[in-house]
């Protein structure tokens, strides 16, 4: 008889050792998904079962794929798809030209160059736009230039988006009259990236209009450059902008400089934020009776800095109106420097129900024309003005718990535990291993255009990963199923098992707490908590807690008591560290190290632990 062929024996052994993880969950023993189960078993040898949470995470790719890929293929759509990574929209549509009165509904993805030139009357609306998309990429490049009384309407603009990238370049330039609205634009997108370039330079009576814009958005930037430059009597309204967001920033950087009788209003700016930014650097200089009314700005918002840089220099009879301004739920921080100065002092800048605490600094401020009325006014003088505000932003009902409520019967707020990043794999260790983990060569590899909200992303994770670890932490960015397995094994043992919030049900609003289990007894231990990073591949920020207890708890409907969900929660037992400022003791009271503080852990972020033996 022949002798075997070695490599039938090789892929026997393979199909044998990975026939108990096979039979189970149906895994193709010649994928990148099976070779990760395999080594998972190596290193973590209790045969506890493997969760769906994170089987879902690992690479589809076949080992051929693997073993033959090169760096070089990383962005190209068909790699991407197979590998299930993120990766920028190459679906794009440019179109060049397209009739001035186009009614765009439920339209993606596209760049419009040259559109509405010189276009006379009518109306281009865009209603539906780039709905629900992962990564939408829309450009407007030469946008109804020269045109005359057209009017364009963005109504329903890019909702629900994830990581979305919007550009406005040479935006209605010299149009005349007409009218441009912003309505329900990049409402609940997750990270928007929203820049007006060149937008309505040396228009006249060009008529802006931002209503409900980036309502409810989480972690984004907006930058308004060189906008209504050189412009005559361009009205701009922002109405309920950036409501309810979540770490928004907007720079204004040129924006109304050389202009005519621009009136601009901000009212219900960044209402019930949550840390706003904003930066006016060059804001109307060398205007001419410009007038700026901030009404209700940053009110209920949590924290916030707003920054005045050479505001209204060198500008002739410009008016400012702060009223109910910086009504903050904690203290906030604004920066006024070179305000209004320059060779034109016909200014009336007006501060009237100024709400601040102390940190608010004035530098090179105009001499004359400034009045403050009602300034400084601290809406910490009673607890009434307090208990007014409701910001969720500050503590979110049921972010943070103490111990004792985790009891059966017990109903309590439920925070928004909910995944709210993109579906991705991990890409197999034998690739990922090969990439540099810089930012530009992360970009370059995938195919990412510098200033976009992916771009970013990659900028902020690397520099995350990179910060030092706080006191006592232990951290470490994974880039690989293996590599999350190899840390939890080195500050665990290799006896372990991860456990997640089984799914987003009974977020926002109160739950009944149904049998609870505490691991290991709810015995005193340490724990590896791991969260999700925005990336193009998977990449968890993991980190060592240790004096925990861990505890899954069934999730109940208060009026039903019906199961909905089961919960994982980690209680810290030593808060000692924490800053005094925390937001776990600004929502139960008490001070570092006086207190334990529990928390869920969300669906989608994940925590490590020694095998159950209770």
């Amino acid at each position: 008889m022949a002798p075997p062929n070695p490599l039938t024996l090789v892929l026997l052994l393979l199909c044998l050792s990975a026939s108990a993880s096979a039979s189970a969950s149906e895994v193709n023993p010649f994928t990148s998904r099976a070779a990760t189960i395999r080594y998972w078993n190596r290193k973590v040898p209790n045969n506890a079962p493997h969760p769906p949470f994170l089987l879902a995470l690992l690479s589809p790719l076949p080992i051929t794929t693997t073993a033959t890929s090169s760096l070089s293929s990383l962005s190209s759509p068909s790699f991407c798809l197979s590998a299930r990574l993120l990766c920028p929209n190459t679906s794009t549509t440019t179109l060049s030209q397209s009739s001035p009165n186009s009614r765009f509904n439920s339209y993606s993805s596209q760049n419009f160059t040259n559109y509405a030139t010189s276009a006379t009357h009518g109306t281009s609306s865009f209603s539906t736009y780039s709905p629900d998309d992962n990564i939408p990429v829309d450009t407007f490049r030469r946008y109804g230039r020269d045109a005359t009384a057209h009017n364009s309407s963005f109504s329903s603009y890019s909702p629900d988006a994830n990581v979305g990238t919007d550009n406005f370049t040479s935006y209605a330039a010299s149009a005349t009259a007409g009218s441009a609205g912003f309505t329900s634009y990049a409402d609940s997108d997750n990270v928007p990236n929203l820049k007006f370039t060149s937008y309505g330079d040396r228009s006249n009576g060009l008529h802006h209009t931002f209503t409900s814009y980036s309502a409810e958005t989480n972690s984004g930037d907006q930058s308004f450059k060189s906008y209504a430059k050189n412009s005559n009597g361009v009205p701009t309204t922002f109405t309920s902008y950036a409501r309810d967001s979540n770490v928004m920033g907007s720079g204004f950087s040129n924006y109304g400089e050389g202009g005519n009788g621009a009136t601009d209003g901000f009212s219900n700016y960044a209402f019930n934020g949550n840390q706003p930014e904003n930066n006016f650097n060059n804001y109307a200089s060398g205007s001419n009776a410009a007038s700026d009314t901030f009404n209700s700005y940053r009110e209920g918002s949590n924290v916030g800095d707003d920054t005045f840089t050479s505001y209204d220099k060198d500008a002739n009879a410009g008016s400012a109106g702060f009223e109910t301004y910086g009504k903050s739920y904690n203290p906030s921080s604004d920066t006024f420097k070179s305000y209004g100065e320059g060779d034109n002092p016909n200014h009336q800048i007006t501060f009237k129900t100024y709400f601040q605490e102390d940190n608010v600094t004035f530098k090179g401020y105009a001499n004359s024309g400034v009045t403050f009325q009602d300034y400084n006014k601290s809406m910490w003088a009673s607890n009434s003005t307090v208990a007014k505000i409701n910001n969720k932003w500050v503590v979110e009902p049921g972010k943070f718990f103490r111990e004792t409520e985790l009891r059966e019967g017990n109903v309590m707020p439920m925070p928004d535990v909910k995944d709210k990043m993109p579906v991705r794999s991990f890409l197999p260790r034998s690739i990922v291993a090969r990439i540099p983990f810089e930012p530009e060569t992360v970009k370059s590899l995938f195919g990412l255009e510098q200033d976009t909200a992916l771009a970013k992303a990659v900028d902020d994770t690397i520099g995350d990963c990179r910060r030092a670890p706080s006191q006592g932490e232990t951290k470490r960015c994974v880039t690989s199923a293996e590599d999350m397995i190899d840390f939890a094994v080195e500050m665990l043992g290799n006896d372990i098992v991860v456990r997640s919030t089984e799914s987003p049900n009974g977020s926002g609003g109160p739950i009944m707490i149904g049998k609870v289990k505490g691991i290991n007894g709810g015995k005193v231990t340490r724990s590896v908590s791991c969260h999700q990073s925005l990336f193009p591949y998977m990449v968890y920020y993991c980190h060592s807690v240790p004096k925990v207890r861990v505890y899954e708890a069934e999730i109940l409907a208060v009026e039903t008591k019906e199961k909905i969900n089961r919960g994982v929660a980690i209680c810290h037992l030593d808060t000692s560290d924490w800053s005094p400022s925390h937001g776990a003791f600004v929502a139960l009271g008490g001070k570092p190290g006086q207190i334990e503080v529990c928390h869920w852990i969300f669906n989608g972020d994940m925590t490590w632990a020694v095998s159950d033996r209770s």
